[in-house]
């Protein structure tokens, strides 16, 4: 399929625009990763297992439970294919921690999930904390074809609706991303909110204009784990710490 052309409403505008896909004949390159043939829980479980220990730390099976909503059975039987896989290794009483392949594996379906949700958002006009949701329901079955013709559609997007980066294919690692909170007087950052957060503190946040992509400007810092004072579109807003230590920013050196 060489090109294809179509019309995508844009509920939130209340218009129509013409989209023009082009794409090459050749196809990309095959990613080894495509021939894992992972399931929705192995996949979902490599993606907590990544997040869980992004500070080093190994994910413990209780934990990734809770995370997934799953009986620890499950979670068990999940590892231990994983495990068979080479994806991932698990010590009793220790916990589990990624291998190599196991962290591309991981951040190859950060990068699927963070596609979809800017396809459902930009394309479909899903609000950004709803792609979240939505985009688990059906990122699994994609192929990796439609996966990477829909990134070229989108014009390789660089972060997600939520704000966080999409990153490079085949890869295992993620730049990470500081709390609001860690920011100092005078530092300068562009705002990512997780799709997890709570709706009524996305609600709250939005009265403050702080969305994803925003930027803002700590003018102040109270000591004692106070409340910051932000610059938000030429406007100062005070934020506490709790719901600072939300919300995640991509520092503006």
């Amino acid at each position: 399929m060489g090109r294809g052309r179509g019309q995508v409403p844009t509920p939130a505008l209340g218009c129509t625009r013409n989209l023009i896909f082009v794409f090459p004949k050749s196809r990309l390159p095959p990613i080894e990763l495509s021939d894992l043939d992972l399931t929705r829980t192995e996949r979902e479980a490599l993606k907590a297992v990544y997040r869980l220990s992004s500070d080093g730390a190994e994910a413990h099976t209780g934990a990734l439970a809770d995370r997934l909503g799953l009986a620890p059975g499950t979670v068990t039987a999940t590892v231990k294919r994983l495990a068979e896989r080479d994806l991932l290794t698990h010590t009793p009483y220790r916990g589990v921690h990624l291998t190599a392949a196991g962290r591309v594996a991981a951040v190859a379906a950060i990068r699927r999930h963070r596609i979809v949700e800017r396809f459902l958002a930009d394309m479909l006009g899903y609000a950004w904390n709803e792609a979240d949701r939505l985009a688990t329901a059906f990122e699994h079955e994609l192929p990796q074809e439609v996966e990477d013709r829909i990134f070229r559609a989108l014009d390789r997007p660089e972060v997600c609706p939520h704000g966080f980066p999409i990153p490079a294919r085949e890869t295992g690692e993620i730049a990470p991303m500081p709390p609001l909170y860690a920011l100092e007087p005078g530092d300068a950052a562009i705002v990512a909110v997780p799709g997890s957060t709570d709706p009524d503190i996305i609600e709250f946040l939005d009265t403050l204009g702080l969305r994803p992509g925003v930027t803002v400007e700590v003018k102040e810092k109270h000591p004692f784990d106070g409340p910051l004072v932000l610059r938000v579109d030429g406007k100062e807003r005070t934020l506490g710490s709790t719901v600072a230590n939300q919300i995640f920013v991509r520092k503006i050196a």
